[in-house]
């Protein structure tokens, strides 16, 4: 099975335009985050934050989880690919490893 995520908030960190299928990412949760108890953060080597998994219907692009429902699957950390760079957005795929059984 494989599981999509959309990455969102781009515009408050780095942007998204650099972006590509196969760029690695790591999901941090951040559960003492005032905004949403079940925020992931998106980090890049060298960039640090980048974004963090969405977590609306007004930002997740199609069959992607949402933070929520991709939250209780990893453990505290996780990492994924960009599959797919869209005009609404970017889409990952989560390594399954990083899934929990």
């Amino acid at each position: 099975m494989k599981i999509y995520f959309t990455l969102t908030g781009t515009k408050y960190y780095q942007g998204s335009s650099f972006m590509e299928p196969g760029t690695k990412v790591y999901l941090r949760k951040e559960p003492d985050n005032e905004y949403d108890k079940e925020a992931i953060r998106v980090e890049m080597p060298g960039l640090g934050k980048v974004g963090y998994v969405a977590n609306s219907a007004h930002t997740v692009i199609g069959e992607c989880l949402s933070a929520g429902r991709l939250y209780d699957r990893i453990g505290k950390k996780a990492a994924g690919k960009v599959e797919y760079v869209t005009s609404r957005g970017v889409v990952f795929r989560i390594g399954r490893k990083w899934l929990k059984k």
